[in-house]
């Protein structure tokens, strides 16, 4: 007996819809705090109802064919979706196996007297629904790297600030490692700030980096050069007494830096540069 897919999910297509949502709301991964029951029977419903209307006997065997694009596009809205609202790739890739599950479900009854017929149909439809479970797994990590990389530059802003300390002079305090891409970072963010308020002194404070190597202090040697590229002195603060030894052992050349141990001493230092003089008031101010 010869089985006409097309017809047969159309007929059986509330029923595989009831099954689906059961197998989803059965399993104890389902997040309901990130997407309702009324948006998952949406979001399922639209997707089985392109499924009926596209498969047929003739592509349902060519898991590349362009009559499934537009189930492809569906699951990557709904892979890069979940991406970002946070599911796991097991949540995202148990949608579509759930799928698959109430589709043979729904075959084993429907087709249960031809076993031969019942074998070749299952054959056909779990290759198909595993296609779609690579391409919305691909998907999916795909939207992940892309949230990872955009959290990622947003972490590399917020920890590289530009500070106006002072009237002419910036302080950049440095938390965590100085690597190539996040020394670019800082020098455009540094360069940017300098045009923008005409300083002529940045402070570079180091105190949060936890080990200076020969590769660190290369970056901010450059990150040094550039500043003097735009007209301003830097000075390097933050010294700490085992980051002098390490640069010493290196053999690294600092000499025609300015360092200082505290952020501190730098801003004094930046003071005298700029012929400023701080003192404290002898006056007590009183209010009424």
């Amino acid at each position: 007996m010869k089985v006409d897919i097309s017809k047969l999910l159309q007929k059986k297509k509330t029923q595989i819809l009831e099954r689906w949502m059961t197998n989803q709301m059965a399993d104890e991964i389902l997040r309901e705090d990130l997407i309702s029951n009324e948006g998952l029977r949406n979001q399922s419903e639209e997707l089985l109802t392109k499924l009926v209307k596209l498969v047929n006997d003739k592509n349902i065997t060519d898991v590349q064919s362009p009559d499934f694009d537009p189930i492809v596009e569906i699951l990557a809205g709904i892979s890069h979706s979940r991406a970002r609202q946070g599911f796991s790739p097991r949540e995202t890739g148990f949608y579509i196996f759930s799928l698959k599950d109430a589709l043979l479900e729904t075959l084993q009854e429907e087709v249960k007297n031809d076993p031969s017929a019942l074998y070749e149909i299952t054959l056909k439809v779990s290759k198909l629904l595993d296609s779609f479970s690579i391409s919305t797994f691909e998907t999916f990590i795909k939207g992940r790297e892309e949230v990872i990389l955009r959290q990622t530059d947003e972490i590399a802003e917020i920890s590289t600030p530009v500070i106006r300390v002072w009237d002419g002079i910036l302080a950049l305090p440095i938390i965590g490692t100085l690597d190539s891409a996040r020394t670019q970072v800082v020098m455009e963010n540094l360069l940017q700030e300098i045009v923008e308020s005409g300083s002529g002194i940045a402070i570079l404070d180091i105190s949060g980096v936890p080990a200076v190597d020969s590769l660190v202090a290369q970056h901010l040697i450059k990150t040094v050069s550039a500043t003097r590229l735009m007209g301003a002195e830097c000075i390097i603060s933050g010294i700490r007494p085992e980051i002098a030894q390490t640069v010493v052992q290196l053999g690294i050349d600092l000499s025609n830096i300015i360092t200082k141990a505290s952020l501190a001493s730098a801003l004094k230092h930046a003071f005298s540069m700029m012929r400023l003089e701080v003192k404290k008031s002898t006056k007590e101010n009183f209010s009424l």
